[in-house]
């Protein structure tokens, strides 16, 4: 949540005397303008699939679940990989494919290696949730006696 947060922080610096409605309205200007250029030069990061292509480099792909997109833009971002994430809407639940690049091969051996190690990691770990959910459905099969007590004992 911190990195989300520090990533929309912006700082304006102004040499000024006096900061009027016209010096901070050309510091706005300046800082879209800022913001129009880097969209359209290769940054490192999250881009579209037409961005990634007009690079002009090959890109790799491969399948990212829906639980562990989160997972894998950390760890793009830390090693400085390009990638784009596309949604394949048709298949129910849906597929994420991810297309990404890097000059150095061995970022994005990097990138595979570790994602693949932190959602191994996860899949072992049993999830709370569909713990309390096989509980719940426990107690409502259950007797009408057995939920009565239940509910006295949880009072």
């Amino acid at each position: 949540m911190n990195e989300e947060v520090s990533q929309k922080t912006v700082r304006f610096a102004i040499n000024t005397g006096k900061v009027s409605g016209r010096i901070l309205l050309n510091c706005l200007k300046a800082y879209l303008r800022h913001r129009k250029n880097k969209k359209f030069t290769a940054g490192k990061g999250k881009q579209t699939v037409k961005q990634l292509i007009k690079q002009g480099q090959g890109a790799s792909s491969m399948e990212v679940s829906g639980e562990s997109i989160r997972t894998f833009k950390r760890i793009a971002n830390k090693y400085g990989v390009d990638f784009a994430i596309v949604k394949d809407k048709t298949a129910d639940p849906p597929r994420f494919t991810c297309f990404f690049k890097a000059k150095d091969m061995d970022a994005i051996t990097a990138v595979v290696k570790e994602y693949s190690a932190k959602v191994v990691k996860l899949q072992g770990k049993p999830s709370l949730l569909k713990e309390l959910k096989k509980i719940k459905d426990e107690i409502a099969k259950a007797p009408r006696k057995v939920k009565e007590k239940f509910k006295e004992y949880v009072r």
